[in-house]
């Protein structure tokens, strides 16, 4: 008799231990302790613990936390418990719904949307969200590069590319589209790629409303308004709105043509070039008009014909405020104002 009372006992106490685990409350995770739920026996380190349980336990709690490697003897057990993580978790983005596991990261986060640049060099002026840029930044004015690759001895100012540097030796690309499977060498390049599929474009042109899925599109892109073409060609003075059009541009003076037709071997110095003269040979198309069905061989005709239509003037001339609705027009209107002050 004795001996079923104790049995009993035994019973009694495993079952409400279990209960215990299967109810925990985000204050429980939040204590450091070492002591197996199951036989109570007590470790210094918690790694100790997680072997121990793993080795002594396993058939009796065959289900793992993957966050903090607590162990549950059933998945309704686990899943309550995996709530609790969640919980923590919650930290929204009012503007886009992002969520954040800090809400030291969602303050910084939340800069993108207002614009809130609370650092500022004490050199230039120029502004950043992050302390940690603007420590960067400095560093273009000091000249310091800190960080040496060994194998190239090529060096870096910060480490983050110091870091992407090195996968290029490497080959790692460590970051992995979970849509595509597609790999990158650096999360921030993921996070762009990301973009593609879900069609997030946070950041928007606050003239005309275009929104763009990187913050360096958003840059070009303003350019169009305000006429400002910052890259220069050494060779020959003309200006250009970003570089990739410089080093293209720069091409004419080499008289580099790397893109060939393989139908009438004709060779151009951009590769959309090409792809515009060979519509030519197939009659080819692709971009036609939703509003009169015209239809053109490149989306940049196409652009610039649906203007007619819409009545758009996005370019926009920063002496006297007139706009126009052809990139080309207002280059050429602004030379009036560079050939008027030459004379006065």
């Amino acid at each position: 008799m004795e001996e079923t009372q104790i049995k009993n006992q035994m019973h009694a106490k495993s079952i409400l231990g279990k209960n215990d685990v299967c109810h925990e409350s985000e204050d429980d995770t939040k204590k450091a302790s070492f002591a197996c739920d199951i036989c109570a026996k007590s470790f210094q380190i918690r790694s100790s613990l997680i072997r121990h349980k793993k080795s002594l336990h396993t058939d009796s709690e065959p289900y793992l936390c993957d966050t903090c490697d607590k162990t549950f003897s059933t998945n309704q057990c686990l899943l309550n418990h995996k709530r609790v993580h969640a919980r923590a978790k919650l930290h929204h983005c009012d503007t886009c719904g992002k969520t954040f596991s800090q809400n030291s990261h969602l303050l910084i986060h939340v800069r993108f949307h207002t614009g809130e640049k609370p650092y500022r060099c004490d050199i230039c002026g120029k502004a950043f969200s992050i302390s940690g840029h603007l420590t960067k930044h400095i560093r273009v004015h000091t000249g310091e590069k800190p960080y040496h690759c060994d194998i190239c001895e090529k060096t870096f100012s910060d480490s983050s590319s110091y870091t992407k540097h090195k996968r290029i030796h490497s080959g790692e690309k460590p970051y992995r589209c979970d849509v595509c499977g597609k790999a990158f060498s650096a999360n921030d390049y993921l996070s762009k790629h990301i973009r593609i599929h879900t069609g997030e474009k946070p950041y928007r042109c606050d003239i005309c409303g275009s929104a763009f899925s990187v913050r360096s599109s958003l840059s070009k892109h303003k350019r169009i308004h305000t006429g400002e073409r910052p890259y220069r060609c050494d060779i020959c003075d003309s200006i250009f709105s970003t570089s990739l059009s410089l080093s293209r541009h720069q091409r004419i003076h080499r008289g580099e043509k790397p893109y060939q037709c393989d139908i009438c071997g004709k060779a151009f110095s951009q590769n959309s070039n090409l792809s515009s003269h060979k519509r030519i040979h197939s009659g080819k198309k692709p971009y036609r008009c939703n509003f009169c069905g015209k239809a053109f061989t490149r989306n940049a005709y196409l652009l610039n014909h649906k203007r007619t239509h819409t009545g758009e003037k996005p370019y926009h001339c920063d002496i006297c405020d007139k706009v126009f609705s052809q990139q080309g027009n207002l280059f050429a209107h602004k030379r009036l104002h560079e050939r008027d002050a030459v004379t006065v």
